[in-house]
This record gives structure tokens, sequence and C-alpha cells, in this order.
């Protein structure tokens, strides 16, 4: 019998991992599968139907709401729960098992966390730092935390803002398989948009007391560092060595490099936007003397 949870999928251009992530969900977990499609220009859309999905087209004016709380706010879920899944994200037997049991207990959580498996170069890592999402909450407890954003970038999904929940939250343990087919080029084009889009909210944040409230403790020790040069070296010793990066051996180097050169990137877009920050708000008799004679 399919649990009272409709299952959001945001995507766009997914046809390579959108056929794996709907065969794992199946036909008998959900009352509804929502894709939520920035514009695809592949067979986004005609797999999702053919799958039985349902599809709604979003388009982002640059300000907010973005996707995930522009779909809770224009198309609310008639089920109790709602689970965001990205369409690299694939169900497995334990999770949905798991799941089952969560969501017919009455244990008041309103919300859990979600535990994540992580593939590189086609393997699973055994070691690094793990990865979690708060992803599946009751409909009606909450959105996603609002960022102005005055079109910083042009990602239309909330990347790393989380739900903020009225109630108490809870775990999942068992894990969903996270599995990108779309290959090494890809991963490093989109960190390198979230790097800029992370610079820019770290500017921003910083400067609102109300948005550092709701910092996560895992948030707050990374923006702690984000105006050094330490975060990425910090990141490639706690991953590699603290948490058993090594275990993957070239692979598991490959990877922590890679992640240390994204939060590398962080720390230099925010010199560079605060040095261009500054320059735009020096005066005329600010600049620095041309050098030409009159």
């Amino acid at each position: 019998m399919p649990l009272d949870l409709t299952i959001a999928i945001p995507v766009r251009n997914e046809e390579k991992n959108l056929p794996t992530c709907l065969e794992a969900i199946g036909p008998e977990l959900a009352k509804q599968i929502v894709i939520i499609d920035s514009g695809s220009t592949d067979r986004t859309p005609e797999i999702a139907r053919a799958y039985g999905a349902d599809v709604v087209d979003f388009v982002w004016d640059g300000k907010f709401p973005k996707k995930r709380n522009w779909y809770l706010r224009n198309h609310t879920p008639k089920t109790r729960w709602v689970l965001f899944l990205d369409a690299d994200e694939f169900l497995t037997p334990a999770f949905k098992a798991e799941l089952r049991q969560k969501l017919q207990a009455t244990d008041g959580n309103v919300g859990y966390w979600l535990r994540f498996t992580v593939y590189f170069l086609g393997k699973e890592n055994k070691g690094g730092y793990f990865l979690h999402k708060l992803a599946l909450f009751q409909v009606g407890a909450g959105e996603y935390e609002r960022i102005d954003e005055d079109q910083w970038s042009q990602l239309d999904m909330e990347i790393h803002e989380h739900p903020v929940l009225n109630g108490p939250v809870g775990m999942i343990r068992s894990k969903i398989d996270h599995q990108d087919f779309r290959g090494v080029s890809y991963y490093i084009t989109k960190h390198n948009d979230y790097s800029s889009w992370e610079a820019a909210r770290f500017l921003k944040a910083t400067a609102d007391a109300e948005t550092a409230r709701n910092w996560t403790w895992m948030q707050k020790i990374k923006y702690g560092l984000m105006r050094t040069p330490w975060l990425g070296p910090v990141y490639f010793l706690g991953s590699f060595f603290l948490m058993g990066g090594f275990r993957d051996g070239s692979r598991g180097l490959a990877f922590a490099i890679l992640k240390m050169s994204y939060f590398t990137q962080m720390y230099c877009k925010i010199r560079e936007m605060e040095a261009q920050e500054k320059k735009a708000l020096k005066t005329p008799t600010d600049q620095e003397p041309s050098g030409i004679l009159t």
C-alpha cells in the first residue's frame, strides 16, 4: 500500500539519471511522484511521464522562492509527507523498508535527516565525510530557509539551504545511493557554480544576524573557516585521514583533492568579491592617481 507521501524530484536535463531514480522508487512506495522541471531540453519530461510521474514546469524569476519552496507554495502536496529527492539519488530496499516503518510510527517527528552513500568514478566511497540532508518532512511543518539572492547565480534550486521546521526531527539511518552518471566534467562545472553561490551567500549571511541564528552546527564551523585559506586543507585532512578516505586509494585521494579545491575556490571568490565591493564603494577622490599630467 502506498505511503501518505509525495516524492518531489527537481530536475533539468536529467535523462541519464532519472530512469534509475524512478525505477528505484518503484510503483508502490508513494501516492504521488512529481517531477519539477526547469525547461529541460532533453528527454527528461518524456521519461518522467513514461514512468507515471506528474510533471510541473518551473521558470525562475531570479528571486525568492526557488524551486523547492515554489513547489511547496504553488503545488502544495495533498499527502501528509513530502520527500525531496534529486535525480541522482536512488532509494535502496533498506531505506524504503525503514521509511515505511518511520512514517507509519507515531514518534512525533515532523521531519527526518537522510543519509547517503557517495559514489565517485563509478564506485562507492568507503571513507570520507558522510553526506546527509534534511529532505523528508511533513507538509506544512516548514519550508527551506529564505535567501534573497538578487540573482547571484543562475542556480534556480535551493542548493545548501535546509528546511526550517517547527517540531522535532529524527533520522533514517539506512542510506540512499548518491551516484551521478554525468561524469567528472559535469561534477567540476557544477562545483564551480556552487562555489560562486557559496561565496556570495557567505558575504550576505555573515551580515545578517537572523540568518546566522538558523545555522546548523556544521554550518557554523564551515562559515567560521570560509574567510581563511584553511577550509580546503582542513577538509582534506579530515576527509582523507580522519574519516578514512585513504581506504579508497587513489580514487579517494582524487576525490579529497577535488573537494579541497572546491572549498579553496570559495575562499578565493570571497576575497575577490570583497575587493570588488571595496573598489565600487570608493569615491573619485579615493581613487589612486592615474599618473597623467594635465
